[in-house]
């Protein structure tokens, strides 16, 4: 016997068979039932919303230029968030560039400190050097991009 084929709710002065849906269905049942799938909705929306760019591989766009080299000092970066890239200065005029897409979760990375590239959402750090893994929850090292300087301009192909 499925809950679809459950005996009806006994009828009593209280109820009056409003405790039924006339098919002899539970009305819980199916209660349950309309809250079951709309959980499960609202839980594929959340995991949509938290993947939604997350994906490491990209496709070249061609060359984007961000802006003058003195933006990214020694030592530290700059994120573009529009270009959803950050640049960094390991070592004076050496520059490398990367995915600002955090490879845990897909959030973008929002700073660089200490010598890493800082996730606000779990606290993943990458390398300023490499982009490699220096704290996880990440477990893969942010895509390298190509960068060069022209004319004193970052130019980045993302």
């Amino acid at each position: 016997m499925t809950q679809l084929d459950a005996a009806p709710a006994p009828e009593n002065a209280d109820c009056a068979g409003c405790c039924t849906t006339g098919t002899g269905t539970d009305r819980r049942a199916v209660l349950r039932g309309a809250a079951a799938v709309g959980v499960a909705g609202v839980a594929g929306l959340a995991l949509a919303a938290c993947s939604f760019g997350s994906s490491s591989t990209s496709t070249a766009s061609g060359p984007t230029t961000l802006g003058p080299t003195s933006d990214v000092p020694v030592g530290g970066g700059k994120v573009y968030k529009d270009d959803k890239v950050v640049v960094t200065q390991p070592t004076s005029g050496q520059f490398k560039a990367f995915s600002a897409v955090c490879t845990h979760a897909g959030c973008l990375v929002d700073g660089v400190q200490g010598g890493t590239i800082q996730c606000p959402c779990h606290g993943s750090q990458f390398k300023i050097a490499d982009g490699s893994v220096a704290n996880g929850p990440a477990t893969s090292p942010l895509p390298a991009k190509t960068v060069a300087v022209q004319n004193g301009k970052l130019v980045v192909t993302v």
